[in-house]
């Protein structure tokens, strides 16, 4: 009996299919990040960037306005050494050694008078 017995237990119908599927059941799976976190990091993201634009564009500014400062130092830099040369030019028009030699070139007499140089005066 003890063969028969285990061939019963071999041979038992299966389950029905209908017995044998799991139920799934539907579960949401939470991120880790929650939306009230998500509205924050996005908020700090933009203040980020915008800070980052305006900072690039200040500094952009600040470059540039170095830039025509530079060139306007230059420019003040050239004409300050013609202005240099052109008084250095003066002084040596308005030497009376040249003055007189210029006057006796253009035939004009000079009578034992002694030649001075002209000063202005800033009334």
């Amino acid at each position: 009996m003890s063969a028969e017995h285990a061939r019963s237990w071999q041979q038992l119908p299966k389950q029905s299919p209908k017995t044998d599927q799991k139920q799934h059941a539907k579960v949401k799976r939470k991120g880790w990040i929650t939306r009230g976190e998500k509205l924050v990091y996005t908020i700090f993201i933009a203040v980020f960037i915008i800070a980052g634009i305006f900072l690039v564009s200040y500094s952009s500014t600040t470059d540039t306005l170095n830039r025509d400062l530079q060139v306007l130092e230059q420019h003040v830099k050239t004409q300050t050494v013609i202005n240099e040369e052109l008084v250095f030019e003066q002084k040596e028009l308005s030497r009376p050694e040249r003055i007189l030699a210029v006057a006796k070139e253009k035939g004009l007499k000079i009578q034992d008078t002694e030649v001075k140089q002209a000063e202005t005066f800033n009334n």
